[in-house]
C-alpha cells in the first residue's frame, strides 16, 4: 500500500447524499479480484450515457477535475453493501482522499486499508472547500498536522492514531501482520517442540 503523508490537487465537488457503493461501482463490475482496472468504471452509471459514452455534464469527465485527487461528497458517503472495490475503483481513478460529513462504517475502514484518507467535517466547512473546486483551486492535505490548508485559511481534522500510523507507514492488514512474523514464527516453534504429535509434516 502507497504511503500517505500530503497531498495537493483541485478538489472535484459531488454534492450528492448517500451515495452507495452500487453508485461508485456497479454490480457488474465486481467479477474480478483485482485493484487495477476499475476507474474506467468508477460512477459509471452517472459518468457515462446509455450507449456509453461520457456524459459531458459529470464533474469528473472535465478537465481538470478528471485529474482531481481529493473528492468532496455528500453526508453517508459509501453506504449500502461493503463491498472492497469502492475504495479500490476511487483509487485506480486516482483518488486518494475522500471529504465528507459522514461515511457508512464499513466504507471508512476500508479507506484506511486501501490507502485513501477520509475526512470528516462540519458541512459549513464543506461549502467553505467547495468554492476552491468552483474556482478550480487546489487545496493541501497534511495528514501529519491533520490539517487542511486552502488560501489563507486552515481547518483542522481528527484521525484515529492507529489510521493515521497506517496511512503515513503504508500498512495495510497484510504488511500489519507482517510485522509481526518474528513472533508468530517463535510461536510456531514453541508449538512444535511443546505439541509436535499435531504437526503432521
Amino acid at each position: 500500500m502507497q504511503k500517505f503523508n500530503s497531498l495537493k490537487s483541485i478538489p472535484a465537488y459531488l454534492p450528492i447524499v448517500n451515495i452507495d457503493t452500487d453508485m461508485i461501482i456497479p454490480k457488474q463490475f465486481l467479477k474480478t479480484i483485482k485493484r487495477t482496472g476499475l476507474g474506467k468504471n468508477l460512477f459509471y452509471e452517472m459518468r457515462y450515457d446509455e450507449n456509453g459514452k461520457e456524459n459531458k455534464d459529470f464533474i469528473l469527465n472535465n478537465d481538470p477535475f478528471n485529474k482531481s485527487k481529493i473528492l468532496i461528497v455528500g453526508k453517508n458517503f459509501g453506504c449500502g453493501s461493503s463491498r472492497e472495490h469502492a475504495p479500490w475503483a476511487l483509487l485506480d481513478f486516482g483518488v486518494t482522499c475522500v471529504i465528507s460529513s459522514s461515511y457508512a462504517d464499513i466504507f471508512y475502514s476500508n479507506c484506511f486499508k486501501n490507502g485513501i484518507l477520509p475526512i470528516i467535517l462540519e458541512e459549513e466547512k464543506i461549502k467553505e472547500l467547495s468554492e476552491y473546486s468552483k474556482r478550480k483551486e487546489e487545496i493541501f492535505i497534511d495528514l501529519k498536522k491533520e490539517k487542511i490548508i486552502y488560501g489563507n485559511n486552515e481547518i483542522e481534522f481528527d484521525i484515529d492514531p492507529f489510521k493515521k500510523k497506517c496511512l503515513l507507514e503504508g500498512l495495510d492488514d497484510i504488511a500489519l501482520s507482517l510485522k509481526k512474523s518474528d513472533q508468530m514464527d517463535f510461536f510456531e516453534k514453541k508449538l512444535k517442540e511443546n505439541k509436535p504429535w499435531i504437526f503432521n509434516d
